[in-house]
């Protein structure tokens, strides 16, 4: 019933996501990227206050939720330097909150810490995937992204359900196995050179991503197991429940929050 609901899931899902990719302009892509990310941010709040008396204040959502919205939409306008000043923004908020709140909270500034890796890991990565579709086949190299994403994440899971026997990482996720990481690794790296080689045409650069390929697959692990020692060490199951099969929107898109940089620093300077 589990693999059903995924499946469910995925085949609802993926042609939304690709009919706004292909036929949505950037604003709409930005759009869906927003509520991707705010999704996102909100089961991180939630993670990170899971062992403490309350859930997060609400003016930490709020400001959240705000920076998350801006930043994407700020990488509209293809600036670092709008990037940069909307993070500073966020710091003089979480400042003014500071001020409010140091004498009844005294752990607020590993409140505000831990809003600062947030804002950085989830809605920071997203908004590049909008940088990614300014580029020359932005929007083929976001779909090749997503696929090899999605085949790392399925080589992993089929592989290590058959064949696995050695634990990768005992402590953090119990069920993931060496031999489903190396199944992984190698689905990405096929899957992505055999996209490259019917969309892009062009051999070299099918052969030009493989390092590329096998090192998002790498990224998108280890942002995988970062988010489940997160999880673990909040003792918290699921980030959520939003998607059906996957659980929250953080668990689907953890190994994309760290491949994503790595396809960006590629497609900027490695081509």
């Amino acid at each position: 019933m589990q693999h059903l609901k995924r499946w469910l899931t995925a085949i609802v899902l993926v042609p939304l996501v690709l009919w706004v990719l292909i036929r949505g302009n950037t604003l709409v892509v930005a759009a869906l990227i927003c509520v991707v990310a705010i999704f996102a941010v909100r089961e991180y709040l939630r993670i990170i206050r899971a062992t403490e008396a309350g859930p997060a204040s609400q003016s930490i959502k709020v400001i959240s939720y705000a920076t998350s919205m801006i930043l994407v939409m700020g990488a509209c306008l293809g600036s670092w330097q709008v990037m940069f000043l909307i993070q500073a923004l966020n710091l003089m908020a979480l400042s003014i909150f500071v001020l409010f709140r140091f004498s009844s909270t005294p752990q607020v500034f590993d409140m505000i810490s831990k809003q600062v890796l947030g804002i950085v890991y989830i809605p920071m990565s997203l908004a590049l995937l909008v940088f990614i579709r300014a580029l020359d086949g932005g929007i083929l190299w976001i779909i090749w992204l997503l696929i090899v994403a999605f085949a790392n994440d399925t080589g992993a899971f089929y592989t290590g359900s058959y064949l696995g026997k050695n634990k990768l990482a005992p402590n953090i996720s119990p069920k993931k196995t060496i031999e489903g990481s190396v199944g992984g690794l190698a689905a990405s790296v096929l899957v992505g050179f055999i996209f490259c080689l019917v969309f892009f045409k062009d051999l070299h650069l099918a052969l030009l991503v493989i390092p590329c390929a096998l090192i998002m697959a790498v990224a998108g692990q280890i942002g995988d197991l970062f988010e489940s020692a997160m999880k673990r060490a909040n003792k918290i199951k699921d980030s959520g429940s939003i998607l059906p099969g996957h659980g929250g929107m953080l668990d689907r898109i953890d190994g994309l929050l760290l491949a994503i940089p790595v396809l960006y620093v590629f497609l900027v300077f490695g081509r």
